[in-house]
């Protein structure tokens, strides 16, 4: 082929391409401009339905909280975790991953529209100015609390620290009520509770709560102080994360790194390439490669599946209990400034081996039901799980959809059947026998996949 005729060919090439970039750029603008006609037509009809409301509703209706609702009607049609927070909404849940805030130290529940002390959290405000299990509280700096709500109760009790609050106390046992002055202090929410377990007083528990930001932090403090207690005749750790909601992504990442030296945590997937992401662990097992059995049941969710499916695909520990609760997805707090923020489902994520724990949870390796009270069982209640959310995000990966179990802990360790297996497996003793003697079902151990 002659030069010029090549390059004849070669510009109609280049001309063709050319003129075919233009068309689709201008299909795509013109799909863009179509979408976003559509959506000012959609956000003009609600200024109207908005205005409709505004001028003849019955009542004078709160703008602010009209267009709150709004807002959260949006959010939550996407699915179950996605909300707006308006800015106090937004304050305590700040408060709640922070894991510290200026109070008293006590915890507090309603009884019949009165304050009651559940118990005074050690070395706090509280318990050093001698406030007790039981005692019921009905004023704060002389004002009534009866009518109040026990969030409104509990917003009066926080405040800035070294400001004093005096309470008014009713005690059984005294006639007449008295009052208490209490300066407020830092106090730390703590998620991580443990103690020394089994006969021989050679097993690690650890229970955790939360994953606030101090979580991480506290389980290595918990896990120091019990290998310095035990000593070399350890024979391994129960971490506890039964009806363990979540919480910080972070943090899930940062316990499991605990328990391991190498590999994966967790991969989170999204929509767009800055969402898609893989932790990995450092070297620095805390627990020396002990062995580990994690408690799982129906309210185990979130962060707690992420922690329980790492140890788990890396083999480096059991899991016992029951099917946890499924929420496989990654929400991401988006600050609007005053006026509070948005928490947005961003992710899904997924276990080191690339399951997806969506509305399907983390199968144990051994289940251990545990067997509800008479009262209980009479319910009849049926467990729920992100499954049977509405409006929750679909997983594609699998047949059928199952998630959650069961979400009963009881009080006394004598009667909970799964803490009872995780210390006979980690002393040795056969799944069989355990079953045997607790008239448990326990299927031979499965790896989930």
């Amino acid at each position: 082929m002659r030069k010029t005729e090549f390059a004849f060919w070669a510009f109609m090439a280049m001309a063709m391409l050319a003129a075919g970039t233009a068309v689709l750029n201008m299909m795509r603008s013109h799909s863009a401009t179509a979408a976003n006609t559509e959506i000012y037509r959609q956000l003009d009809l609600f200024g109207q339905v908005l205005e409709r409301v505004r001028s003849d509703y019955v009542e004078k209706p709160d703008d602010k909280k009209l267009i709150e609702t709004a807002i959260n009607g949006m959010l939550s049609s996407l699915d179950p975790h996605s909300s707006f927070l308006n800015a106090k909404h937004f304050e305590d849940m700040q408060v709640q991953t922070r894991g510290e805030f200026g109070g008293l130290g006590i915890e507090v529940t309603m009884e019949n529209g009165i304050v009651k002390v559940v118990s005074p959290i050690d070395d706090t405000p509280a318990s050093r100015a001698g406030i007790l299990s039981g005692d019921l509280i009905t004023h704060l700096d002389g004002e009534g609390i009866t009518g109040l709500s026990l969030g409104e109760a509990v917003d009066k009790m926080r405040g800035p620290i070294n400001t004093p609050l005096t309470l008014t106390i009713v005690r059984k046992g005294k006639e007449d009520a008295f009052d208490v002055k209490v300066v407020r202090d830092k106090i730390r929410i703590n998620p991580v509770k443990s103690r020394v377990e089994g006969d021989k007083k050679d097993i690690g528990y650890v229970r955790i709560t939360t994953f606030n930001e101090q979580t991480t932090d506290m389980l290595k403090a918990a896990i120091r102080k019990m290998n310095k207690e035990i000593g070399p005749k350890i024979k391994g750790y129960i971490v506890d994360l039964r009806n363990n909601p979540g919480g910080l992504l972070d943090q899930a990442i940062d316990v499991s790194d605990v328990f391991l030296e190498k590999g994966a945590i967790v991969l989170t997937r999204g929509r767009n390439i800055e969402e898609t992401q893989r932790a990995n662990a450092h070297s620095g097992d805390l627990t020396k490669g002990g062995k580990v059995v994690v408690l799982i049941n129906g309210g185990s969710a979130s962060a707690s599946e992420i922690v329980a499916g790492a140890l788990q695909d890396h083999k480096r520990a059991t899991i016992v209990g029951t099917r946890s609760f499924g929420k496989g997805s990654v929400q991401t707090i988006v600050p609007l400034g005053a006026n509070g923020a948005i928490r947005l489902t961003t992710a899904r994520y997924y276990t080191p081996s690339n399951r997806s724990i969506q509305a399907k949870g983390i199968k144990p390796d051994h289940k251990i039901v545990q067997p509800l009270p008479e009262e209980l069982a009479k319910r009849n209640i049926k467990p729920r799980g992100e499954a049977s959310l509405r409006g929750h995000l679909k997983n594609s990966g699998i047949e059928k959809e199952e998630s959650g179990s069961q979400s009963y802990v009881p009080k006394d360790r004598a009667r909970d059947t799964q803490l009872k297996f995780a210390l006979d497996l980690l002393h040795g003793v056969k799944a069989e026998e355990t079953a045997k003697s607790d008239a448990v079902d326990v299927p031979k151990k499965t790896i989930a996949n």
